[in-house]
């Protein structure tokens, strides 16, 4: 409306003032509609700001990751507890457990408390044994990650699988009167480690998400905005993959009794916790002042 009274002033040209001021206001609206944003803007978003919203943007995700985790763990648990010869083909050798030494800790409850007591072991072999479990880890992260490509259908199998793994060596223990010695032996790294894998089977199901529902965009529109919200995912997991690598060297392995294992897994916990709701919290700020710098901003120039 505004660009049909333009031209028609001009055409009379008899108002200096107001064909300056329509043609002002019409530039502003094509910039306001049309300009991209600056590269600058981009570069200088505060990482905390980016890190909340990919929290926030993937709990669905989120979610379903953690879904498939418990079901894993809930059918390894369950075909174990019904056929208990299933433990042998669910656990396979790489995991470090032979058949021997499963078919002891599954007939000996003296052998269970034997296996989840603990031997100190040398700071050097611990600092070697971290590492190891840091790169089988992040390995298996990346795994699921990278394989969301796939229309996610490689990360959702694995992911359960991870919990079928879990479920089934923890119906070993799970099975004795009173199971704390073995919830304070895999609690302090389980929870960093199982949220750590979790949210790279959230990245990948993010990426799958953006292949098989791409919207109306586009495959390629929607893949690039998924992969910027699943690298930040992936960002927040490998520290977490490295503090249950040094705690499941350091703290597993140990002598620790076990009111003090408990307390350490409780810290885990809250650690987690704590730090997902600071991303939360510091990216609302920092959302919340950028909106009114941009306002203030735009009042200013107008």
């Amino acid at each position: 409306m505004h660009a049909a009274r333009l031209a028609r002033l001009r055409e009379r040209a008899d108002d200096p003032d107001a064909i300056r001021h329509l043609n002002a206001l019409c530039v502003r609206a094509y910039t306001a509609l049309y300009a991209q944003a600056s590269p600058e803007r981009t570069v200088d978003r505060p990482p905390l700001e980016e890190l909340a919203e990919a929290v926030g943007r993937t709990w669905r995700a989120q979610v379903i990751a953690w879904v498939l985790l418990l079901t894993g763990l809930l059918v390894g648990g369950a075909l174990v507890g019904r056929n208990p010869e299933a433990l042998h083909a669910l656990l396979p050798d790489g995991m470090g457990y032979s058949a021997a030494m499963l078919d002891q800790l599954e007939a000996s409850p003296a052998a269970r408390a034997h296996f989840l007591a603990g031997d100190p072991n040398p700071v050097a072999h611990n600092f070697l044994f971290g590492s190891a479990l840091f790169v089988h880890n992040t390995r298996i992260g990346l795994l699921a990650f990278a394989t969301g490509m796939l229309a996610a259908v490689p990360t959702v199998l694995l992911q359960l699988y991870n919990g079928i793994l879990l479920g089934a060596f923890a119906s070993i223990f799970l099975r004795d009167p009173w199971p704390i010695a073995f919830l304070a032996w895999i609690l302090p790294h389980g929870i960093p480690e199982l949220t750590a894998i979790s949210l790279c089977a959230s990245g990948g199901i993010v990426l799958g998400g953006a292949v098989v529902v791409p919207g109306r965009d586009g495959r390629r529109t929607a893949l690039r905005a998924a992969v910027n919200s699943a690298l930040l995912l992936l960002a927040i997991a490998i520290p977490l993959f490295a503090l249950a690598a040094f705690v499941e060297s350091f703290v597993r392995q140990s002598a620790l009794p076990t009111h003090v294992r408990l307390a350490i897994a409780a810290l885990m916990a809250a650690l987690v916790a704590a730090g997902l709701w600071f991303v939360r919290r510091a990216g609302r700020r920092t959302m919340a002042r950028s909106w009114v710098w941009e306002i203030g901003g735009r009042e200013a120039t107008g």
